[in-house]
């Protein structure tokens, strides 16, 4: 059972929110919008005197990530809009996070200082240069506290690699490299190492007339360096081995589910196509979405995914005038929870749905800025489909399409889920008897 914890709301069309991303320890979270702005949120530490106020989220740092640019050779501006966050392992005091719009993956530094030095030899309180022929005693400078700040400062700025718009990057479990995808090409980076990387697959055919599938996610294996998967418009996913040969042209696994022909429709290639692919933590399964469902993958089992879970099944018959207002095109993300016995993903009318692998259970929830208020309990929701409506069911003719979940992230240790509806970031826990 899940229960209201905060509501943070964006208020403009560049403040609708593009990512959402936890931390490896899930203290931060970390939220990019189209206005090129990162968002980082903070978990209060417990605290006694304030049982109801278990782990919080408060705003911890907020900065420009990107400008808006102008490409003069192909006439193009480059929106500013984050397409992905990811974090690194912290390895100090400081945090480090990759964010990329579609053209620029930058390094960010976000660290805090509560101290200042005071005293110096050369220079005044204020600043001012002194007059060396008036200094007649030497001063150690000293350290003393002062309000907390966090600064977050561009470490490194990878670009100029990309001629598509990117729309995936992945750290490595090395910690040293990650991946960074577009429509036709994977590039892999060195995160010490801006001006250049190596592309280690591109399925860009000799003649364009001649593409027939893009990629469309790509992510490496929590576990082995050597190891990622990408994911196409075709509802097929590529394992590759980096191991093989330097350019994975040629892929290690291929998963695919046949296609029923009797289900074959006009818009049967468009619901196949793949939005996003996510590991387990634990390595052996991958988890696709596609616009009606989500798959659970066994990585030793090409043939046909384990699990199939239906997300909104009910809009199959609705297909022609999603189609017609560009919805279909809709690109959904999914999630594991920490241990893997669960997943989540958006929907349309504010909804996101939860599986219970375990027990093969499933729930419909809202977020709205009813179920945000504190201690709320999220009640299960359902739509109805046709013939009688019952109290409580919301009738399928009227979803409101304009609110959608497209971005979740879930809590690498505790059940704790934010999900971002448009400009509004809902953050839930377990309830708290």
């Amino acid at each position: 059972c899940c229960c209201g914890r905060e509501l943070f709301s964006w208020r403009l069309h560049s403040d609708i929110i593009s990512t959402v991303e936890f931390n490896y320890s899930g203290d931060l979270l970390a939220t990019g919008d189209k206005g090129g702005r990162v968002v980082i949120f903070q978990r209060e530490q417990e605290n006694k005197s304030r049982p109801h106020s278990r782990g919080e989220y408060n705003v911890y740092s907020t900065f420009q990530s990107h400008e808006p640019e102008f490409d003069y050779l192909k006439s193009l501006e480059i929106e500013e809009k984050i397409n992905k966050i990811r974090w690194l392992p912290q390895q100090n005091a400081a945090h480090f996070l990759l964010s990329t719009n579609d053209k620029t993956i930058k390094l960010w530094k976000i660290s805090e200082r509560d101290k200042r030095a005071e005293g110096y030899n050369l220079k005044d309180e204020d600043g001012r240069l002194r007059d060396p022929f008036r200094i007649t005693a030497l001063r150690v400078p000293i350290l003393k506290p002062m309000d907390l700040m966090v600064e977050a400062s561009p470490r490194r700025i990878f670009a100029n690699a990309h001629t598509y718009h990117i729309n995936s990057i992945s750290v490595n479990s090395d910690h040293e490299t990650y991946l960074s995808a577009d429509d036709l090409r994977i590039n892999l980076w060195h995160l010490e190492i801006t001006d250049r990387s190596f592309n280690i697959v591109d399925i860009k055919p000799a003649n364009m007339e001649e593409l027939t599938e893009v990629i469309t996610a790509a992510e490496f294996h929590p576990h082995q360096c050597n190891v990622f998967v990408y994911s196409s418009s075709k509802g097929t996913i590529r394992l590759c081995d980096m191991r093989s040969s330097a350019l994975c042209d040629r892929h290690s696994k291929f998963f695919e589910e046949p296609e029923d022909p009797s289900s074959r429709s006009f818009f049967s290639e468009i619901i196949s196509s793949i939005s996003d692919v996510k590991f387990s933590h634990s390595g052996r399964y991958m988890m696709t979405r596609d616009y009606l469902s989500v798959k659970v993958w066994d990585l030793n089992m090409e043939s046909r995914p384990v699990e199939t879970h239906q997300v909104h099944e009910y809009l199959r018959s609705k297909l022609c005038s999603l189609y017609e207002n560009d919805c279909i095109f809709d690109k959904f993300e999914c999630c594991w929870n920490g241990s893997d016995s669960a997943i989540m993903t958006g929907s349309y009318n504010n909804f996101f749905r939860m599986f219970d692998r375990d027990t093969r259970r499933d729930v419909t929830l809202e977020a709205s800025r009813e179920s945000s208020k504190p201690r709320a309990s999220l009640k299960p929701r359902k739509v109805c489909t046709g013939g009688k409506r019952k109290k409580d069911e919301i009738s399928v003719d009227s979803l409101d399409f304009n609110k959608k979940i497209l971005h979740t992230a879930w809590h690498p240790a505790d059940n704790v889920i934010a999900v971002a509806a448009t400009n509004n970031l809902y953050i839930f826990q377990d309830k708290i008897n």
